[in-house]
């Protein structure tokens, strides 16, 4: 595998599509640029999904973050376009990212966006107490 920056999500089958289970990833470098200045923005990607058939490929995914540090982008517009694109490359059965973005002129930005498969539904979680 590369390690140049590339818009393309790889992705592997599911160990257990037969079961609900959360993956969480923590991205803590995302850069891009703000679309007025030029100037660097940088935040912090949460991607928290239900795979149904497929999981993204985490160093695919680590490259993937990287074609966008030299791409302007207002911070609600880059959010949904990543999820966008890890729904079209994994087709989860629920995915949620959050993007929390450092100050820029004296205000941090937290975006976050859903995805949720049609016909899916979370099951009822059980209380042990």
């Amino acid at each position: 595998m590369s390690s140049q920056a590339t818009d393309t999500l790889e992705t592997f089958p599911n160990p257990k599509s037969e079961r609900d289970f959360t993956i969480r990833i923590d991205v803590p470098e995302f850069t891009c640029l703000c679309p007025k200045t030029g100037q660097p923005d940088f935040a912090t990607l949460e991607i928290e999904y239900i795979p149904d058939e497929l999981c993204v490929e985490l160093k695919a995914l680590k490259l993937y973050v990287w074609s966008y540090r030299d791409q302007g982008a207002f911070h609600e517009a880059v959010t949904n376009k990543i999820l966008d694109d890890l729904v079209a490359a994994t087709s989860p059965r629920y995915m949620r990212l959050t993007a929390i973005f450092n100050v820029r002129g004296g205000v941090y930005t937290t975006v976050v966006v859903d995805h949720i498969q049609d016909g899916w539904a979370p099951k009822t979680p059980i209380s042990l107490v």
